[in-house]
């Protein structure tokens, strides 16, 4: 089922965005006034990483007038592999600032807002606020869900995929759509999962190309929208098992009784991140510890601290004398893991911290 089209037309394309939108211009679909709306849209990307970089990228080059980016990180050697709107050059910047220059790079013409901060419910309502569309390329669940309530609570459409490993989804949602199809993130998981059973991509590994694949169908989905061309997958997820090559497709409903969100919350709570005691944590390395790494071995790769040892988590947590009397350093690669065994071994005597923020907060930093 078609929507109508989200924006209306802008002013008659000047000469080199017509040359620039010809390939659009030329579909019978969208011709010369779907390019107008293309131009007069306004779209908030959160995150410039691996799905971020081809929306970021696509929407560019499709010529949506202008492009709001969300993110507080700063490019990494190991962003690379996927993040392909980032160069070598720009390890160490801010992705906002090299993303935006992308853009700028592909088309002048563009404007490009940056927003180099983290979401949060102080200030997601006012960010998305500002944008026609949000498109939501986040890699955890409480961003997700802030940036599906606060979408849902402006009746703002917003595209959604996610990837881990070799698989990936992608569908839209829309509180408040034309056609009566309400749906938000909530429908598609009413609960969060454990945050132990939460892999990242930095743990689980994650294909590039996957990440090409989920972010030009939310380029795809973001355009359609835009333009009011085609059916957009308002009410439907896409899954992509790229092992196989297989798309499926299954239709979402909101439950019958299910409430429209009406506020922002704690997402951090919501999502059962627990919060570290203060007296966990140290956020330096101190030379008088030894460095414990409660990381798997195959995460170690090309990214560690000099001089540790490493025993994973698990086999810490069954018998934690094997960090020794203390006192030591433990760390993973966000810091969750290793408060937990910092806990655990304290609770048994031994003199433990963790690093917090992990090795992801040291790069931050660095």
């Amino acid at each position: 089922m078609s929507l109508p089209p989200l924006v209306e037309p802008g002013p008659p394309l000047s000469p080199d965005a017509a040359l620039r939108g010809a390939r659009n211009i030329a579909l019978p679909a969208m011709g010369e006034v779907g390019q107008r709306r293309l131009r007069a849209a306004r779209v908030l990307v959160i995150g410039a990483g691996g799905l971020g970089s081809p929306v970021l990228q696509f929407l560019a080059g499709a010529g949506v007038g202008v492009i709001g980016i969300v993110d507080f990180d700063v490019v990494d050697a190991t962003n690379l592999q996927r993040q392909v709107i980032h160069r070598t050059a720009d390890v160490g910047e801010l992705k906002t600032v090299s993303a935006a220059r992308a853009i700028r790079d592909l088309d002048p013409t563009i404007e490009t807002i940056q927003f180099p901060v983290e979401l949060t419910a102080e200030n997601a309502l006012e960010l998305i606020g500002g944008f026609d569309l949000v498109a939501d390329g986040s890699d955890n669940f409480a961003t997700r869900y802030l940036a599906s309530d606060a979408a849902a609570m402006l009746h703002t459409p917003y595209v959604w995929g996610s990837v881990l490993r070799m698989d990936g989804q992608v569908t839209v949602f829309w509180e408040g759509a034309p056609d009566g199809r309400s749906l938000d993130y909530r429908d598609l998981h009413p609960i969060p999962p454990a945050p132990d059973d939460v892999l990242s991509c930095s743990v689980g590994g994650v294909l590039g190309s996957v990440c090409g694949m989920i972010g030009s169908a939310m380029a795809t989905e973001i355009i359609k929208l835009i333009t009011g061309v085609g059916e957009p997958l308002l009410g439907r997820v896409q899954n992509l098992d790229a092992l196989s090559g297989t798309w499926r497709t299954f239709e979402l409903r909101r439950a019958p009784d299910r409430e429209p969100v009406a506020a922002l919350a704690d997402y951090l709570a919501f999502c059962g991140v627990p919060e570290v005691p203060a007296e966990l944590e140290i956020d330096h390395i101190d030379p008088a510890r030894e460095l414990i790494d409660v990381r798997e071995p195959y995460e170690r790769f090309g990214d560690r601290l000099a001089g540790d040892r490493s025993i994973p988590l698990g086999l810490l947590l069954n018998d934690p004398t094997l960090a020794g009397p203390g006192p030591v350093l433990l760390y993973c690669a966000t810091g969750i893991r290793s408060a937990r065994a910092a806990a655990v071994l304290r609770d048994v005597g031994i003199d433990a911290l963790s690093l917090r923020g992990g090795i992801e907060g040291l790069r931050a930093v660095a």
